[in-house]
């Protein structure tokens, strides 16, 4: 069983940067596969970025590319998404989550975090 409280989300104004943390807790952290999702409202969540167990493998949403980088701390069980040169359609309900696989669907992951909301103003 592993639990996940994201934190680190606001308002921040277009071209501004956020740094999320997904704290965790539980067996077995260090083993999982964790991403970062967003939900915007009235729209299905979207997979944001990844990164595998021992932080050498990510991958990102092409749209972020460039801007979002994802890491982990193992020692600390945490994962951050640094996100940096934020435009207004960043603006989202952000979650992180784990799983025992690689997948950039939400079916691949196991456990969630409660969500961080992040709004970007123009």
């Amino acid at each position: 069983q592993v639990q996940l409280v994201e934190s680190g989300g606001g308002l921040v104004q277009a071209g501004g940067s956020l740094r999320l943390t997904c704290a965790g807790s539980g067996v077995g952290f260090n083993n999982y596969w964790m991403g970062w999702f967003r939900q915007a409202p009235g729209k299905e969540r979207d997979f944001v970025a990844l990164i595998n167990w021992s932080g050498g493998s990510t991958h990102y949403k092409d749209s972020v590319k460039g801007r979002f980088t994802i890491s982990r701390d193992n020692a600390k069980k945490t994962v951050y998404l640094l996100m940096d040169n934020l435009k207004p359609e960043d603006t989202a309900v952000y979650s992180c989550a784990a799983g025992t696989v690689w997948g950039t669907t939400p079916r691949a992951y196991n456990y969630w975090g409660q969500g961080t909301q992040v709004t970007v103003s123009s």
